[in-house]
């Protein structure tokens, strides 16, 4: 009944999503600086969701259809906002940095709320 839970597996994929987009954050952040630097940023979660959603998955690795914890490419941004080439700008990746913690938080809030539901479902507290 409990196996396969896809709340908690769509939550863990939320968080890990939020992460990466940090981590890109902060790297282009720190390259904001070096001329022809291209700044990475992920696409939203739901197009992620949505695009792995509409094909085959697997359920093993070994499958040789599907996608099992599948990588989302990064897009990188054309715009040189810098005559040195450099497409970071700063105000854009502290909103970026923000968004994602909030992103962050909501996984782990709809992971502890799935989890107090199924803990009260067994009668456990």
């Amino acid at each position: 009944m409990f196996q396969n839970l896809d709340i908690f597996k769509t939550a863990m994929a939320m968080a890990r999503h939020a992460g990466t987009q940090q981590a890109y954050s902060a790297q282009n952040i720190a390259n904001a600086d070096t001329p022809g630097y291209k700044a990475r940023s992920l696409p939203e979660f739901h197009l992620t969701m949505r695009d792995s959603l509409m094909g085959q998955r697997a359920t093993r690795e070994k499958h040789l259809n599907g996608s099992f914890g599948q990588e989302v490419e990064f897009n990188e941004r054309r715009d040189a906002y810098d005559p040195n080439g450099n497409t970071v700008s700063l105000e854009e990746e502290m909103v970026t940095a923000v968004n994602s913690r909030r992103q962050h938080d909501r996984a782990l809030a709809i992971y502890r709320s799935n989890l107090n539901i199924l803990r009260t479902s067994l009668g456990r507290k």
